[in-house]
């Protein structure tokens, strides 16, 4: 079948992929393939799972199934929207999650250490309340309530549309229970009360890396990407907050990604555990109780 003329499921995926690789489209949020870029398009139109059986690659489309990918493949491509904000779903911990443009697309490497329950570092059944600091989309803090059942979730974030977004995905996976959330500027407005792990993907990018992000990124809120001192601002400042409010067997996890780098230069005495993934991803670096008290006495 001719690329220009396509047919099948196969067909429009084999077609969108060759259209983006000549675009030149970045991949980067919540897919790291072509064909699964083009393919949850493809999907959505049909109003199929991404779990579909691969017998579905020879469905033939509809002329109107037809128009409606083609102009999700263009908008992807004129317009750089990543495809989860043009479906509106993204996945995290093995979880649909809604998405727009009022929250970055779901994409940390975090999503490991719950799926492990955060072994070795912890003991699981110590876990009975767990902080996620600017929850986005709620997606941390809804992955780690399926991972730890006993467990309650309080999700932050300073953002009221960001929580806004939050609150349709707790409804969503009826957590409503379990999960309380929470508009605060980091831990200001936190409840009284000792966390066993506070995790947070803050905003992280430095002005200058801003400045040279794909346009895909230009989609995501400026609120939840750019921070100040070398990207590590609200990293230091949780850092500070968050020693009267880890238990002390707790633990502390923070992703600053690319600014790791200039964490390292910066302090290369810390001990700070930096975490390796088997799918991926880097930047992130845990701390437990007593060795948050020493990098904070380094502080000052």
């Amino acid at each position: 079948m001719s690329q220009l003329n396509p047919e099948t499921v196969e067909d429009f995926i084999e077609y969108g992929m060759k259209a983006c690789e000549e675009a030149e489209v970045f991949l980067g949020h919540g897919t790291d393939s072509m064909w699964d870029e083009v393919l949850v398009l493809v999907l959505h139109v049909l109003n199929l799972p991404i779990t579909s059986d691969r017998n579905i690659l020879q469905n033939t489309l509809t002329h109107e199934q037809k128009e409606a990918v083609l102009a999700l493949i263009k908008r992807r491509i004129n317009e750089r929207i990543p495809a989860c904000y043009l479906i509106n779903e993204s996945w995290f911990c093995g979880l649909s999650f809604y998405v727009d443009e009022r929250v970055i697309i779901p994409r940390s490497p975090i999503a490991e250490c719950i799926e492990h329950g955060f072994a070795p570092w912890i003991d699981p059944a110590k876990v009975a309340n767990i902080l996620d600091v600017c929850t986005g989309s709620g997606c941390m803090a809804i992955a780690s309530a399926y991972a730890f059942e006993e467990a309650h979730v309080d999700a932050i974030d300073i953002s009221e549309e960001a929580l806004a977004v939050a609150e349709i995905n707790v409804d969503k996976h009826s957590l409503n229970e379990r999960v309380t959330l929470i508009q605060s500027d980091l831990l200001s407005k936190v409840p009284n009360k000792k966390y066993d792990v506070i995790m947070s993907n803050p905003p992280y990018v430095s002005d200058a890396e801003m400045s040279e992000l794909p346009g895909e990124f230009l989609h995501e809120p400026d609120l939840a990407l750019r921070a100040e001192d070398d990207g590590l601002a609200l990293a230091f400042s949780l850092m500070k907050q968050a020693q009267a409010r880890l238990s002390e067997h707790g633990i502390l996890i923070i992703e600053v990604g690319n600014s790791a780098q200039a964490l390292h230069d910066r302090h290369p005495d810390w001990p700070l555990t930096w975490l390796d993934f088997e799918r991926g991803g880097d930047g992130v670096f845990l701390l437990t109780k007593p060795q948050l008290d020493v990098v904070l006495a380094s502080m000052g």
